[in-house]
């Protein structure tokens, strides 16, 4: 309690130091957040004050305000959204929740691709793969999206939009940073967190062409935490990517892109909560293939997005009954295509249709059994059409329907209507009402249909969520955005422990969870280049609450001291979590183990020079060296420093 009065204290005081060295413009900023460009709403562009969405967007100058930062860590900001392991060991997994949900029920896009690991038991895709110098934007969509996007959606949507080819024949960046990597309680001054990309984009006449490719590197510390005197070994993780992306415009009309990403990284990892092992190791290998033609003609818009996902991964684990070293090998694919088109019957009314083709397919080689891919696979054909109509007086409908045939569960209907209403509009007051009400579906995994857990059986998970709030704006300075949810979540796919081999199977939970909330977001311009935004969410939820804050707070500060340097600080606090403690491995068997609220302060800063062609940056994450647990028996990273530059040519 006393670090988090630190912690204003240090807000304030930096808030206090931004006004003094700021100077007001006379003239006021355009208002643009509701009328600013979103793709998520509708897979085309829409005005973000037609959608009754909520459609939060980590914008290109919130990026390079956070220079240095990754993916995980801005999206970890976001109002409703927790990356569960994001300050944990780089070699850990994350978990993406939103409003409540797990990571099985969050899509991910790239360039509006959905993207998945077709090998894992929630079948969901790893955003330590991505660096923030080739995404120029990200959109999360919250609430039941399926009826655009399909398996996956149940809770939001993360759309992540790459940069644009430069104008230039040539132009780049080459951007390096190294920086410390230890917990709070082993202090080192090692720098085992190092990190260099660098991106090539131009345009040649008619082609357009953008490359990418990153290296990053860390070590430090163990991934599991010694409940001892004695340390545990260090455990590494190293990862490479590269993205390649061509686009040829034949005419004003018609466009056709491709591109080719690959990812491969190498990682160890202990033996569970509490326990070390020098011997784990793993690595993951995919590449991803796909095209994109495009068509405009006079009142309409259609694409085509074809992709190839092909997946190979592997780890050796230590058997404490044994005494040997077992393997796992997963081999999985995924092909996706998906046809939309977007019509204009007048300016008031557009119609957008699709169809959308998916098959997966998974390999497993183990010592505890294999999965044949012969018959771990299933495919899902799914028609969908979705309707906009926006008015004069500010009134947009939303409504539309999918129907998903899974080759495995049969036929499932979702829906999405959704209600935007600007009942403001002036120059003082700008007050947009928003309502939705839609349902979703999330198809179980391969692993957890087909492996020796599995069960053929199993239903889809569905839910449906409904929301109401408001986005406005007051004057030229305060935002304030509030929203209401509600999800009820049918047929949850869960795991049950049983007394026999295989000792336990996937099943769907008997009873429905509820699920409800609040967020809320306050952005204040104290002038022009001087903002502060406060964020809040609070959850409800019946069951399935394992490693879910109730509650969450965010508080940030960014400046513009001078033209050319800029400073942040971002506050969080995450409450209480809690986890079920089925066999008493940390306590009473049979009753939930509370993890305590954490608040942590990081400082950001970064300056130019050369008319901004050579960036330089820096960050203390963990100001307070703050000792908490994201997860129970595994270490987090105290305060740490990073330094970096990028040089653009």
């Amino acid at each position: 309690m006393k670090n988090q009065f630190v912690i204003i204290g240090v807000l304030a005081l930096c808030l206090s130091t931004a006004q003094l060295f700021s100077q007001e413009k006379k003239s006021k900023e355009k208002r643009e957040d509701l009328e600013e460009v979103v793709l998520s709403a509708t897979k085309f562009n829409l005005k973000k004050e037609n959608t009754g969405k909520v459609i939060y967007k980590i914008t290109q100058k919130d990026i390079q305000t956070n220079a240095g930062k990754s993916v995980i860590q801005l999206l970890n900001n976001v109002p409703g959204v927790e990356i569960r392991g994001v300050n944990s060991n780089p070699g850990e997994p994350r978990n993406t929740y939103i409003r409540g949900g797990r990571s099985r029920q969050v899509l991910i896009l790239i360039d509006g691709v959905p993207v998945s690991d077709p090998t894992g038991i929630e079948q969901s895709y790893d955003l330590r793969l991505l660096s923030l110098n080739q995404i120029e934007s990200i959109e999360v969509l919250k609430g039941a999206s399926s009826t655009l996007y399909g398996t996956g959606a149940g809770t939001g949507v993360i759309n992540i939009i790459l940069k644009k080819a430069s104008k230039n024949d040539i132009s780049g960046s080459y951007e390096f940073s190294m920086g410390t990597n230890t917990t709070s309680e082993n202090r080192n001054s090692a720098l085992n967190d190092k990190n260099q990309n660098v991106a090539i984009s131009g345009t040649l006449e008619k082609l357009q062409y953008n490359a990418y490719f990153n290296l990053t590197g860390t070590d430090g510390f163990s991934s599991a935490k010694s409940n001892t005197d004695i340390p545990f070994e260090e455990d590494s993780y190293v990862s490479k990517n590269g993205f390649l992306k061509l686009g040829y415009k034949v005419n004003k009309q018609f466009r056709l892109d491709a591109f080719i990403n690959y990812d491969e990284f190498d990682y160890s990892f202990d033996a569970g909560a509490f326990n070390d092992s020098d011997i784990n190791q793993g690595s993951q290998e995919q590449i991803r293939i796909g095209i994109r033609p495009q068509l405009k003609y006079k009142k309409g818009e259609l694409f085509l997005n074809a992709s190839i996902n092909s997946l190979d991964r592997s780890f050796d684990s230590f058997n404490s009954f044994s005494g040997g070293i077992n393997t796992f090998i997963y081999k999985g694919s995924s092909v996706n295509l998906d046809l939309a088109n977007k019509y204009e019957f007048t300016k008031y009314f557009q119609l957008i249709t699709g169809l959308n083709y998916q098959k997966h397919e998974n390999e497993t080689i183990s010592d505890f059994g294999n999965i044949d891919p012969d018959l771990a696979n299933f495919n899902v054909f799914d028609p969908y059409v979705s309707a906009v109509y926006s008015t004069d007086f500010g009134l947009s409908l939303n409504a539309g329907g999918r129907l998903n045939m899974h080759s495995n569960y049969g036929n499932n209907f979702v829906y999405d209507t959704s209600l935007a209403f600007g009942i403001l509009k002036n120059e003082n007051v700008n007050l947009k009402l928003i309502s939705s009400y839609s349902s979703a579906f999330i198809a179980p995994s391969l692993y957890q249909l087909f492996s020796d857990f599995g069960n053929v059986d199993l239903n889809p998970e569905t839910n449906t969520t409904f929301e109401f709030g408001f986005e406005s704006w007051i004057g030229d300075k305060l935002q304030v955005n509030t929203v209401y949810f509600n999800r009820v979540e049918v047929d949850k796919v869960i795991f049950q422990n049983l007394s026999t081999p295989p000792f336990g199977v996937y099943t769907n939970a008997l009873e429905d969870i509820n699920v409800s909330g609040i967020e809320a977001d306050i952005t204040y311009s104290f002038t022009k280049n001087v903002k502060t935004n406060i964020g809040y969410t609070h959850i409800d939820k019946s069951d399935d609450v394992d490693y879910i804050p109730k509650s969450k707070l965010t508080a940030s500060i960014e400046a513009n001291l001078t033209k050319n340097s800029a400073i942040s600080a971002l506050f969080r606090n995450v409450g209480e979590r809690s986890l079920f403690d089925a066999f008493g491995s940390f306590g009473t068997a049979g009753q939930d183990v509370i993890l305590p609220s954490y608040s942590v302060l990081d400082i950001n800063a970064n300056y130019k020079v050369l008319d901004g062609k050579v960036l330089f940056f820096g960050s203390v994450t963990n100001l307070f060296n703050e000792d908490y647990q994201e997860t129970i028996g595994f270490n987090t990273r105290g305060r740490n420093y990073k330094l970096g530059i990028r040089v653009r040519f």
